[in-house]
């Protein structure tokens, strides 16, 4: 979410039960922007929160020119001070998505790794270091993990240049309610995987500058996001079903959309089990 919108974005996801305190929104208004002109970002998305067991971690993620390009992410525990994190790694996704249980909301924290991959703590042993997991390379990870997951934008809300950046579509006037109450109209804002499995012939109806991204309608499991209109009708609102927390929100014909988290960390395993 636009750091400048936000509290009108926060009333429009309100549904759900969440949200932060006037403090904490007062808070951010003053802290994000003084983290874009220290980092020199182009714009600062207020991500979400995640709630741990002794404290809560405020994220947010700093942008440059495209949009497409890794994201830098910074948390705090308090909405003042913001420290910036590391980039995930590969190994470290893999690590997060085999830890159970809730986040400590202790960045120091320490997960053993013998207790959640025997395979991966030989190897470190081997190498020398500590068969341990930080609580910080865990929420960034998580972080990761999510926004492949369920980071989304509309349909046309950016276009690819012919050199491959992406840009935010400054002719992007929303979507008319009847496109935007279908899945095929939201993309993952992430590396797409199903269009480049797509056929010459199904291809051959897509617009190469804006639809270079993969449709919600193939994420699986099906019927993994929950899409009602709030509000009177005026606003669309996806939830994600196996990132719970995650909110999405549109007002048709108008360039107001965004999403936020405010969650445990936790993906919902139960999911297949529950449709």
């Amino acid at each position: 979410m636009e750091v400048q919108s936000l509290p009108a974005a926060l009333a429009l996801v309100a549904g759900g039960g969440t949200g932060l305190s006037p403090e904490r929104r007062a808070a951010l208004g003053a802290s994000l922007p003084l983290v874009q002109r220290d980092y020199r970002f182009e714009r600062v998305w207020f991500w979400g929160c995640i709630q741990g067991l002794r404290g809560a971690y405020y994220i947010a993620e700093g942008l440059g020119p495209d949009r497409a390009a890794p994201r830098s992410r910074l948390y705090s525990l308090n909405c003042l001070d913001w420290s910036l994190l590391t980039p995930a790694t590969k190994e470290m996704l893999a690590l997060a998505e085999q830890v159970k249980g809730r986040f400590q909301g202790d960045p120091s924290f320490d997960y053993s790794l013998s207790e959640i991959n025997a395979e991966a703590a030989a190897r470190l042993m081997e190498s020398d270091k500590e068969p341990v997991m930080k609580e910080e390379a865990r929420l960034v990870a998580t972080i990761e993990l999510i926004d492949r997951a369920a980071g989304i934008v509309p349909r046309g809300a950016f276009v690819k240049t012919p050199l491959g950046a992406v840009h935010e579509n400054r002719h992007f006037e929303g979507l008319p309610l009847a496109e935007a109450k279908k899945l095929s109209s939201y993309f993952h804002l992430t590396e797409p995987v199903n269009l480049k499995n797509k056929t010459l012939l199904e291809k051959a109806d897509l617009d190469p500058s804006t639809d270079f991204l993969d449709s919600l309608e193939h994420d699986i499991p099906r019927g993994s996001w929950s899409i009602q209109l709030e509000k009177g009708g005026t606003v669309v609102v996806l939830r994600s079903l196996l990132w719970l927390g995650l909110t999405f929100y549109h007002v048709p014909m108008t360039k107001q959309f965004g999403y936020v988290y405010f969650g445990t960390g936790e993906k919902n395993l139960d999911l297949p089990f529950m449709l």
